[in-house]
């Protein structure tokens, strides 16, 4: 059984319900399914990537709100179930693969802005210090830090092919009975396949989200089957703030250090400078 929610700006999502516990990595594919981008939404740019060890990183700015940009680049609708800080972003529960999701159409993008409160309005994900985020105030503060997605392809169905030429014939009480029985299995299939329209000691406390401000954001229910148990993509951003992530050696330490200048560094009379003449 699956849900569906309907958005401004005439863009669709969806959410869909999951009813198998999953479990296990997700397959390969030849390209991601999905991108997934962190934007600032005070700047309205995309945060820079940093990568560290084979992991993803990005560093946000305390009090900024933030948005999370999936774009689907498939030719069909694909189910993202979405997590932030080890939170369902859509129901509030410590995120599962076989939870509620965003549906999107086949090559849509779209910006999830917050904590989904109702079919109307979202509460705004924002950076705030690690005590104040959702996931530490709602007891749960052992994975703040974490942006994560996983993405599920849509089951479609086939239609069967022609009976053969003797099968043509006027079939008996018990063959009608079954044509029946397989035209709704066939209709039943059709309706699902339709797509609608060196480290430092740290100078900050870590950062988590928020649950920020109530805004707008409509969404409408649809049906939406997965064609596998397991997602066919996971992908993971972590996030803290720049002096963090410098002080991990996640970001690249700047080639002057952070200090007071000296009003006598050295002695001796004034040089020329380089390519005096």
């Amino acid at each position: 059984m699956t849900t569906m929610m309907s958005l401004g700006r005439r863009t669709f999502l969806g959410m869909a319900v999951g009813s198998i516990a999953l479990a296990g990595e997700a397959r390969t594919e030849p390209y991601d399914l999905v991108d997934l981008t962190v934007v600032d939404r005070d700047t309205g740019q995309p945060l820079r990537v940093w990568r560290h060890d084979g992991r993803m990183y990005v560093a946000g700015r305390p009090g900024a709100r933030y948005s999370l940009r999936v774009t689907n680049n498939t030719g069909g609708r694909v189910l993202a179930v979405m997590a932030v800080d080890g939170v369902n972003v859509l129901t509030g529960e410590s995120a599962a693969f076989a939870q509620m999701g965003y549906v999107f159409g086949a090559y849509q993008s779209y910006d999830v802005s917050g904590w989904r409160k109702s079919d109307t309005e979202v509460a705004a994900f924002t950076f705030t210090a690690q005590r104040n985020s959702y996931a530490a105030r709602t007891g749960r503060p052992f994975d703040v830090g974490v942006i994560g997605i996983a993405v599920f392809r849509e089951r479609l169905y086939r239609p069967p092919p022609p009976p053969p030429p003797a099968a043509m014939a006027a079939p008996r009480a018990q063959d009608r009975a079954g044509s029946e029985v397989e035209e709704l299995v066939v209709t039943e299939g059709s309706r699902r396949a339709a797509p609608p329209p060196p480290a430092l000691r740290r100078r900050e406390e870590k950062l988590g989200t928020g649950h920020g401000e109530r805004e707008w954001s409509a969404v409408t229910e649809v049906d939406f089957e997965r064609a596998t148990r397991h997602p066919q993509l996971i992908r993971r951003i972590e996030y803290d703030t720049y002096d963090n992530l410098v002080a991990a050696g996640v970001i690249p330490r700047p080639p002057y250090p952070d200090r007071r200048p000296r009003p006598f560094p050295s002695e001796g009379y004034v040089p020329d400078p380089p390519g005096w003449r």
